[in-house]
């Protein structure tokens, strides 16, 4: 089947990871948390159940996965009572960064090694892929997939440490980058995050029947909201959490360090921009409170007073830029008269792999994903709120659809400070010379390529006044400033340059 991406001027993460232990149906938990967690990876989807097969008295495991998204993936109930039995699953929406998205690629990967069941889903990006692939296969490893994902399975069945956690904490610690684990053996839920710790993960639990406790892990909390799963709390960078049958009965969770000293967390600030829902609690903070104080210092750094002193009407574009509006409307009103209108409605059915038969413009693609209410576009000043601009095109051709509704003025506010860099450590930015921001030398060249009367970013001192402070955390801001905290061996010249 051949992919056309769709909104290729978004950055998209590669992937959204659950896993659920002690629940009597653990794989349809993981199917409704996968579903929440949707806007994370809309390629594939996949669930791994492990069970008992009393017969031989014996661990198994199943799988289901396949291209699509969770709802058509999983469209057969029976699956949920005949195959993927057991009461501990973990699952993954695949958006591919590293690796082809092929079939072979689609998470989680089970496997049957030495030391009995492994199966593992995650979502981040290796940066010494290159290297480890080389040296495995010079040992002989043979590798069934593209992905840098299969790299944690060698790893872990090559491990000659005496059991199944001494493994995953050596293979770890050989794998560096980006990694938010959720790893299942016969008995246990496993639980990782990079030293870095720059992809989310929270722990959460469902109260049973019994009074006793089912544990579900998740990149973003709106995945326990589905499940009316209680959070307990976000697993700290550098950490590896055990939850087994102790846990249930006791309610503690062993936790241990991949590496001996705590590095400084480097999260990925682009989670708190875009990626996760506003719903979400994500390092441990409220998505939406973030996004409101993007918002609100946006309009403080770059109030829009349009030329002729009529008011200015604001409006987003959906749905990720709506929290963030709200707070720059907000704030543009304390200098100027301002209206928060809904002026774009998306189409919430057009995928990211949509094709237009006999259409193949960008400009169609976009009218049939959002679709302008003249009404409130036509003779007014409007201020447009978006989260980032990556290659520019499809931006472009959202402001001519906007322009051919006759507005007075268009104004562009971005709660992002330019995109210059690409990332490595989970999200499909372009290579550097992609990247509208590297075109041009100003806000001014990249407005008027874009459409727009003025075009104003928010600085990236504002960015980082905007996002949480706690103690021993940090952000990853790379995508901007082309400082990378952790080493990357793939960078190219043609990648920076």
């Amino acid at each position: 089947m051949i992919k056309h991406k769709f909104d290729e001027d978004k950055a998209h993460p590669n992937c959204a990871v659950v896993g659920v232990f002690g629940h009597e149906k653990a794989s349809l938990v993981t199917y409704y948390a996968l579903h929440a967690l949707q806007h994370r990876g809309q390629e594939a989807a996949g669930i791994v159940s492990i069970y008992d097969e009393i017969e031989k008295n014996r661990k198994r495991y199943a799988y289901t996965r396949d291209e699509g998204l969770v709802l058509d993936v999983f469209s057969d109930p029976k699956l949920f009572d005949e195959v993927l039995i057991g009461d501990s699953a973990i699952g993954h929406n695949r958006y591919s960064t590293t690796g082809s998205s092929s079939k072979a690629n689609i998470q989680p990967f089970p496997m049957i090694y030495h030391n009995g069941i492994l199966a593992v889903a995650h979502n981040g990006n290796l940066t010494n892929t290159i290297s480890l692939r080389k040296k495995l296969q010079e040992e002989g490893a043979i590798f069934q997939t593209t992905t840098d994902t299969e790299l944690f399975l060698h790893l872990i069945a090559r491990s000659k440490e005496p059991n199944k956690i001494d493994q995953i904490k050596e293979a770890l610690r050989i794998a560096r980058g980006a990694y938010s684990l959720c790893m299942l053996i016969e008995d246990a839920l496993i639980i990782a995050r990079d030293p870095h710790g720059v992809r989310p993960m929270n722990i959460g639990r469902i109260k049973l029947e019994n009074g006793k406790y089912a544990y579900i892990a998740a990149s973003e909390t709106c995945a326990f909201d589905i499940v009316d799963a209680e959070y307990v709390r976000s697993v700290k960078h550098n950490e590896i959490v055990v939850i087994d049958r102790n846990t249930l009965e006791t309610g503690e969770m062993q936790s241990f360090n991949i590496i001996a000293d705590t590095p400084i967390a480097r999260h990925c600030i682009f989670e708190y921009i875009y990626f996760s829902r506003p719903d979400s609690y994500i390092f441990g903070h409220s998505v939406d409170k973030v996004r409101r104080k993007l918002g609100k210092n946006l309009g403080i750094e770059s109030p829009v007073i349009p030329s002729d002193g009529n008011k200015a009407t604001v409006i987003s574009v959906p749905d990720s830029g709506n929290t963030a509006t709200l707070g720059f409307a907000r704030k543009n009103a304390d200098s100027h008269p301002t209206v928060f209108e809904i002026g774009l409605i998306r189409s919430h059915y057009i995928g990211r792999t949509f094709i237009a038969p006999g259409q193949e413009s960008r400009n169609f693609k976009v009218k049939a994903k959002f679709n302008p209410v003249r009404g409130i576009i036509e003779g007014r000043n409007v201020v447009i709120v978006d989260d980032s601009i990556v290659r520019g095109t499809t931006t472009k051709s959202l402001i001519k659809i906007i322009r051919a509704c006759n507005p007075k003025e268009i104004h562009c506010r971005i709660t992002s400070p330019p995109i210059k860099f690409p990332c490595f450590y989970g999200m499909d930015f372009p290579s550097k010379k992609e990247l509208i921001a590297n075109d041009y030398n100003d806000e001014f060249g990249i407005g008027q390529a874009i459409g727009v009367d003025s075009l104003h970013y928010l600085s990236e001192e504002a960015l980082l006044e905007s996002v949480p402070h706690d103690e021993g955390i940090d952000y990853c801001t790379a995508c901007f400033t082309g400082n990378y905290p952790i080493p990357v061996e793939q960078i190219s010249k043609t990648d920076t340059e």
